[in-house]
């Protein structure tokens, strides 16, 4: 492996290209680099290496509003599946993606190369940008870092995706000896892997490109950090084995051979501000097996396969799964779930899956044709695992393609499992909201009396802008279930529907 941990190496990787090329109004990188806020540019935009590859429906424009120079986003070209039904075989799409740093108010100009707009919608619909549309061009102000979906006439794959960040303050310099710095271009490493030592922070700077899996193996306090790119990693884009610990950072992930990020047997990681996109079969996003203490906040992953999945033993993998956190994250799945729980597990020795929190979620789509496999939120233990102790909160799912709003299933999967699962205890469901016609009828299946699902509780969910309870009007011999076309069987017990004021009455009394 030819890893730059020199300085010599380090101002080779940065490469002759100059970072001031995507700076606003001719400022430099020293500027950009500079201690007092205000020297900073206001608008930071990277050139794309002439060796990725570009997509070709949109031009992209941004300015500091109102009226400041435009200047014209590079398009780079990140893929999606879709999976045909009727014989299981996949398609892949390609789409496009933007990105950019800015410190103000911005605006965006988009114009669709294909023409013919009629109509465009920026999401997650929960931001409430409303672009102006005139002929072929759309525009919309940005007054802080978002990551968005610009779609034009309903198109699924043929859209954009813009990724912003904030204008770095302080980044590290490329002689830092305790960082292995990555500049603008295309990088790579011997064998596709760059394996961190303990102690070190790998920066990839805006524009840099890298071409490799970045690997945490058995090590303390390190660090993957910057406004960089790694594309087309032959394995993964990161992998995180027996590690503590562990940061990672604002990168963009795209289009990597194997799962946007693992994590086996680690604790204490936090992953923030992670942009993944895949397309390959088992295209996941974040992975996470026999790990602990681990936060993933502000993500967004388009994956063609599930986006997050929470499991316990699978691999070389052992151990409990426990304090769990994903927030503040926007999810698309093409193929799947964007949140999938409990499936892989260790039947000689069961293990517990517990202490989750999902909250604070857009969930911009889900096709999945099997009926095994649905569920935007899913909680499928299997391999003899125990899932308990999950708090669900604030998410809101806009319309998708195929598939159901949530999935709760104790199951003994013969493809996955050698046992069934233990069962699911204690949910807890607060501000769910769906907003569609495409849902499938949700399914709570607990196996048998011994292997069940025990004390779910939703409050306040909220469906086609129904607030669904227990106590809501209906037909005195109906489930509430039934007044949304969801199934419970006769082995979940206390599953209760509550209005938010019912809800506090309930913990007041």
């Amino acid at each position: 492996m030819t890893a730059p941990f020199s300085r010599r190496t380090a101002l080779q990787a940065a490469g002759a290209t100059a970072l001031a090329a995507g700076l606003s109004g001719g400022l430099t990188a020293t500027a950009a680099h500079a201690d007092d806020a205000e020297s900073r540019p206001k608008l930071v935009a990277y050139p794309r290496p002439s060796a990725v590859p570009t997509n070709t429906s949109f031009q992209v424009r941004v300015r500091t509003a109102p009226d400041g120079d435009w200047q014209t986003l590079d398009v780079y070209r990140p893929q999606f599946e879709e999976i045909n039904p009727a014989t299981g075989s996949g398609k892949v799409y390609n789409s496009s993606m933007v990105y950019f740093d800015f410190r103000c108010s911005v605006e965006v100009e988009v114009t669709y190369l294909k023409g013919g707009t009629t109509k465009a919608r920026v999401r997650p619909d929960s931001y409430g940008i409303t672009p102006e549309l005139l002929g072929d061009t759309l525009r919309f102000t940005l007054d802080e870092p978002k990551d968005l979906v610009v779609q034009i006439n309903d198109e699924i794959f043929d859209c954009l995706h813009v990724i912003t960040n904030r204008v770095e303050h302080r980044p590290p310099a490329a002689d830092d000896p305790d960082v292995i710095y990555f500049g603008p271009g295309v990088q790579t490493v011997t064998g596709g892997v760059l394996t961190v030592p303990s102690g070190k922070t790998v920066y990839l700077a805006g524009g840099a490109v890298l071409k490799a899996t970045v690997y945490f193996k058995d090590v303390e306090k390190a660090a993957l950090k910057g406004h960089g790119m790694i594309w087309a990693s032959p394995g993964g884009g990161v992998l995180c084995e027996g590690s503590r610990n562990i940061r990672v950072e604002d990168v963009i992930i795209m289009n990597p051979g194997g799962y946007i990020t693992t994590l086996g047997e680690a604790q204490n990681v936090h992953i923030r501000k992670v942009r993944g996109f895949s397309s390959r079969g088992n295209g996941d996003g974040i992975d996470i097996f026999s790990s602990s203490d681990v936060v993933l906040d502000g993500c967004f992953l388009r994956n063609s396969d599930d986006c997050v999945a929470i499991y316990a033993h699978r691999w070389d993998y052992y151990g409990d799964t426990r304090n769990i956190t994903v927030q503040n994250c926007s999810l698309w799945a093409d193929v799947a779930h964007p949140v999938n729980i409990g499936t892989h597990g260790n039947t000689d020795a069961p293990e517990t899956i517990e202490n989750l929190v999902i909250r604070n979620i857009d969930i911009l789509d889900h096709r999945e044709p099997q009926m095994n496999y649905q569920g935007c939120i899913a909680l499928n233990p299997g391999d003899s695992n125990l899932i308990r102790n999950v708090r669900i909160e604030d998410v809101r799912i806009e319309d998708f393609r195929w598939g159901q709003v949530i999935y709760m299933k104790v199951m003994y999967n013969t493809k996955y499992n050698t046992s069934v699962g233990r069962g699911i205890d204690g949910v807890y469901v607060k501000n769910l909201s769906y907003t569609g016609t495409h849902a499938n009828p949700s399914l709570f299946l607990g196996y048998d009396t011994d292997h069940a699902i025990t004390n779910v509780t939703f409050e306040n969910l909220v469906i086609n802008g129904v607030v669904i309870a227990d106590s809501m009007k209906k037909p005195s011999w109906y489930f509430t279930t039934d007044e949304i076309q969801w199934f419970s069987n006769e082995h979940v017990t206390n599953l209760k529907f509550l209005t938010t004021a019912e809800a506090e009455a309930a913990a007041a009394s």
